[in-house]
């Protein structure tokens, strides 16, 4: 029987010069309509001091008459919804997706004769019926659409203008245990104590690991004083999410950020994220009444920008943060941020049942993210019991052309006795890492790189391997060391 431990994502670009952007085994697909003749800037960094590159399969001009479903799912589209149907009483609904003047709009409207879905969606402390309200018809439909694609870091930005309703107008991304909501905003909220007023915006972290308790967030920013109603005029929403910090943008400009030394391990953005765009109820804020719609929350475009990594590893998947991700297989339409169950999408590293007492992920102990893999689990008087520790990646997660690498990863060694020596592999061509840990120093990040030859291209069926052996580790007396950040990249 094997186990699979939870561990990390994949990382988008394979190349310093490269636009594509990849996981294993997948082609680069949908181009992005912007004109590539001419520069197009984040509106933090218009003179692109940062070295940003567009990332075209998760950007959109929203040109043309028809929303690019290359890129985009639409929630409701033949019947199909992903993850949920929308925030009742509403419900999303697919023709209310629509595409011109250069915009995306995403239509609230009253919709009488709409077949609303017969159940409720429970949220926290709510458990309400779609189509109805307080037993009694409620019948507004809205709209949203999701980025097929996923990406681990970058600027995110849209220039967005929300509908003049009780009805939120959203830019927000999850990925695996995690959500960033970049705004929420509703342009005609109603009552008197509003968590979002007409002219405010919010922006929220939130933690999806289980046990997803609420509240789920761990960090907020609220601006309910902005110069202007966001329903009244485009403005520009963007968050800078680094390795380690997020920076958020109003219309080019700085107004708040956080870093990973602040959160600690509460620091949750660590794989990647597919971005929505949808319009919600907020019962909290309000409800629209018939006489305010239809309205559009309308979005001229979303643009989101990467650095160049020549990293050619799925580099969370390497850092012990979550699954690999084989974006060329569909995206199971019920895969909540929070699911660690493995799937033809999603990935996790397999480790054997015996192998599992010794190799564990450790939250709290890292070189990078949150997490790295521990090896420990025996004490005074025990011994290994069996000849090998192995943890391997699933099949197809090295994607390497022939060519000469450099291979590294970070060590930590804890003092005590010493494992002398970690096994690590590439299946195909029995390519062998043996790392002597001896006479290395103790209590601290250490890295160890390697220089290695493949002369075949990777197949669907490579593999990575890690291995302690039992020859190596001391009898009868424990050891721990952890690994983390494994990366390879071409030499040139």
């Amino acid at each position: 029987m094997k186990m699979y431990i939870k561990n990390i994502t994949y990382l988008l670009f394979l190349g310093m010069i490269t636009l594509a952007n990849f996981s294993c085994n997948q082609k680069a697909v949908a181009q992005a309509k912007v004109d590539m003749t001419k520069q197009v800037n984040p509106a933090s960094d218009p003179t692109n001091t940062g070295g940003w590159i567009l990332n075209e399969e998760v950007s959109d001009e929203f040109e043309g008459t028809t929303i690019d479903q290359n890129k985009w799912f639409i929630e409701g589209q033949n019947d199909d919804y992903y993850i949920w149907k929308g925030r009742p009483p509403s419900q999303f609904a697919a023709h209310n997706v629509i595409v011109e003047d250069g915009k995306l709009k995403l239509r609230t409207q009253w919709e009488p004769n709409f077949k609303f879905a017969k159940e409720n969606y429970a949220d926290g402390n709510n458990n309400d019926r779609y189509g109805e309200w307080e037993g009694k018809p409620f019948p507004v439909t809205t709209a949203g659409v999701i980025t097929k694609k996923r990406f681990l870091n970058g600027y995110m930005e849209a220039k967005t203008k929300t509908g003049n309703a009780a009805i939120t107008g959203a830019f927000w991304a999850i990925g695996y245990e995690q959500e960033l909501d970049i705004f929420e905003q509703m342009g005609n909220p109603k009552g008197e104590k509003l968590d979002i007023k007409a002219n405010g915006t919010k922006i929220t972290i939130h933690d999806w690991s289980p046990p997803a308790k609420r509240p789920t967030w761990v960090w907020k920013y609220k601006n309910n004083n902005l110069p202007f109603r966001t329903a009244d005029e485009f403005h520009v929403f963007g968050v800078e999410w680094g390795k380690d910090y997020l920076k958020y943008y109003m219309d080019g400009k700085l107004v708040s950020e956080i870093t990973q030394d602040e959160l600690g391990v509460e620091w949750v953005l660590n794989n990647p994220m597919e971005v929505w765009l949808d319009s919600e109820i907020f019962k909290w804020l309000g409800l629209p009444n018939k006489e305010e719609l239809p309205v559009d929350f309308e979005i001229d475009y979303v643009r989101i920008w990467q650095q160049p990594d020549d990293n050619l590893l799925a580099r969370q998947f390497y850092g012990f943060e979550g699954p690999i991700l084989y974006e060329e297989n569909p995206r199971p339409l019920k895969l909540l941020p929070e699911s660690s169950i493995p799937d033809e999408y999603q990935k996790f590293w397999l480790i054997d049942t015996l192998s599992a007492k010794y190799f564990v992920i450790n939250k709290g102990d890292y070189a990078s993210g949150v997490n790295s893999l521990e090896f420990s689990g025996f004490g005074k008087g025990e011994q290994l019991e069996t000849e090998k520790v192995v943890a391997m990646s699933p099949e197809g997660a090295i994607n390497l052309p022939a060519g000469t690498y450099k291979l590294s990863c970070k060590i930590y060694l804890e003092q005590g006795h010493l494992t002398k020596k970690l096994h690590l592999g590439i299946k195909e061509e029995n390519i062998k890492f043996e790392i002597d840990l001896t006479n290395q120093p103790r209590r601290e990040w250490i890295t160890v790189e390697r220089t290695f030859t493949k002369k075949l291209n990777s197949t669907d069926t490579d593999q990575f391997s890690i291995e302690v052996q039992k020859k190596d580790v001391p009898k009868n007396r424990p050891c721990k060391f952890y690994l983390d950040d494994i990366e390879i990249r071409k030499v040139k």
